[in-house]
């Protein structure tokens, strides 16, 4: 309390797994070790990736500042403007790697909104990416609102790309015009395959402990991190540095969603696992 030192340790290697594994195992638990995750990495358990040594539902997790709402974005001149005519005509969506979150989310729509998403690999990211449909190499791209936002602002005011679609765990609150793919399903399978498939964004960028912490410092490493969300002057700096904050969530609700994904049925899980590319 007061004026803790914070010492940031870079823990690279296999995507964060190195970190995960680091802080699930050998960190010490008694709340001074916390890190950040991707919102993609406590899944890889999920996903069958046998180097992920930790259970994420395990896991203290202490909140996040954002959450995450992805969209696809297709070039203006694609002769596509909603979800059903992309059921009827296939189009080419740009990503990175076959693993990538972007390649996953590509076939996650695919298969819940039955969307013809042809992908193509090996753009180092969403900038290559976006400079690609430019020179209309591909159509689209899996991106998420806050870095279109960051990234292309200009693209959005004047029509240079159509948002078709918006998923994640809820609609955002600013595209009221850009159908919520979950409002698309009716199947249940499909609809509970969205709902956890995109888990991930609910988790926005989240703070997470060590699993075993005492009780006493969970709750007030949890209540610190509320606090500070909610801190005008906080809030104020993120947007003077323009960094998204948006709808945080306790460590308590980040807690329930990966509770509520340990429980996933089997059937569920393989289907995430195939969308994963992990098999």
């Amino acid at each position: 309390p007061g004026n803790p030192q914070i010492v940031v340790r870079n823990l690279p290697g296999a995507g964060g797994l190195v970190a995960a594994n680091n802080l699930y195992n050998m960190a010490p638990r008694d709340g001074l070790t916390i890190a950040q995750f991707s919102n993609t990495l406590p899944f890889e358990p999920v996903f069958g990736n046998k180097e992920a040594n930790f259970d994420p539902s395990r896991f203290a997790w202490l909140g996040t500042h954002a959450m995450e709402h992805a969209i696809l974005i297709v070039w203006r001149d694609t002769p596509v403007a909603s979800v059903d005519d992309i059921r009827k005509r296939e189009i080419t969506v740009g990503t990175s790697g076959v693993l990538s979150s972007s390649s996953y989310n590509t076939r996650l729509l695919a298969a819940a909104l039955d969307m013809k998403l042809r992908i193509v690999t090996g753009y180092p990211g969403q900038a290559e990416v976006l400079l690609a449909m430019e020179r209309r190499e591909v159509d689209a791209f899996p991106s998420y609102y806050s870095s279109t936002m960051s990234a292309k602002p200009e693209w959005v005011a004047d029509g240079t790309i159509k948002i078709i679609v918006q998923f994640g765990p809820e609609p955002e609150p600013t595209m009221k015009n850009v159908p919520f793919a979950g409002d698309l399903v009716t199947d249940p399978a499909k609809a509970r395959l969205l709902r956890l498939g995109t888990a991930p964004q609910a988790l926005g960028r989240p703070f997470v402990a060590p699993p075993g912490l005492p009780a006493e410092r969970l709750a007030a490493l949890r209540k610190a991190f509320a606090d500070t969300f909610a801190d005008p002057e906080y809030n104020a700096e993120a947007k003077k540095l323009a960094l998204t904050i948006n709808t945080p969530k306790s460590g308590e609700e980040l807690q329930r969603i990966m509770e509520d994904v340990s429980r996933m049925p089997a059937s569920t899980r393989d289907e995430l696992r195939k969308l994963s590319g992990a098999q």
